[in-house]
């Protein structure tokens, strides 16, 4: 039997075999996140409410993932992150800086996605670099603005002090070439694309498979591993998985290893 298994399985390219691995891997990793939401509502602790939106403010540090599987090391650069709490709590703020640097630091709210395309259009062909310090926010803008700054051949960064973290990591994957310093933060988590009106878990659920096959495709389409999102649907939508130096490169977050961005970058003038 398992010859024929094997024989089976040689008539396809090792392309196909691993996708379908990653799909399999996937479609796990989101029935846990059901029986998640089975074992809340059977104890009484579902709150509508209190579920995160893409569109929702995240925490600006929020804890990391506990590790339990003693063969993992836990990675936590908090400390590292040197931009004042308030200041990455606000609004987006775009700021040019020497050598081609466009910073982007703040929460990406709606409309960050369209005031980031003014700014390149206004700034464009100062700009080869955008470096990020945000803690995320908005989906959809920080999935638009990852496209703007592909269809521009523009790279990314995450400097040394800096955070990059829910929805942020998407921006990033836009770079056509994506550094990371060795002390920034670099965090996912899950989302769930629910509304304050949602009373039950199966339309949050379904929210959440389409929002996890947007992600994938979203990375998929800009050289990123699919594969990374799992460490997001891993973890709860309060705390954050931070990527190791040697993940962001496994999972080709970063384009040529894990290179220091410069510190300086990650400061407000």
């Amino acid at each position: 039997m398992a010859g024929g298994l094997v024989r089976y399985l040689s008539r396809f390219d090792d392309g196909q075999v691993i996708r379908w691995a990653f799909r399999g891997l996937l479609i796990g990793a989101i029935g846990v996140v059901a029986l998640d939401l089975r074992d809340l509502m059977q104890h009484d602790d579902w709150d509508p409410a209190g579920v995160m939106s893409p569109s929702d403010p995240q925490p600006v540090l929020p804890p990391a993932v506990e590790i339990s599987t003693p063969t993992q090391s836990s990675n936590d650069p908090r400390p590292y992150v040197t931009t004042d709490e308030g200041e990455l709590a606000r609004p987006m703020v775009f700021m040019l800086q020497p050598g081609g640097r466009l910073q982007a630091q703040g929460t990406i709210v709606p409309g960050t996605a369209e005031r980031f395309g003014a700014e390149l259009s206004q700034r464009g062909e100062y700009v080869r670099v955008v470096s990020l310090n945000s803690p995320g926010g908005s989906l959809e803008d920080a999935m638009a603005m990852a496209r703007l700054v592909r269809e521009r051949g523009l790279g990314t960064e995450v400097a040394d002090g800096a955070l990059c973290a829910s929805s942020c990591p998407l921006v990033m994957a836009g770079g056509k070439q994506r550094t990371a310093g060795p002390k920034a933060a670099i965090g996912v988590h899950q989302f769930y694309a629910a509304s304050p009106t949602e009373t039950g878990p199966a339309q949050v659920m379904a929210d959440a498979q389409a929002t996890t096959a947007r992600i994938s495709r979203h990375l998929q389409a800009m050289g990123v591993d699919p594969a990374l999102w799992l460490h997001a649907l891993d973890t709860p939508p309060r705390a954050l998985y931070y990527l190791s130096a040697a993940e962001l490169s496994e999972y080709r977050m970063v384009t040529d290893g894990h290179k220091s961005a410069s510190k300086k970058s990650a400061k407000v003038d």
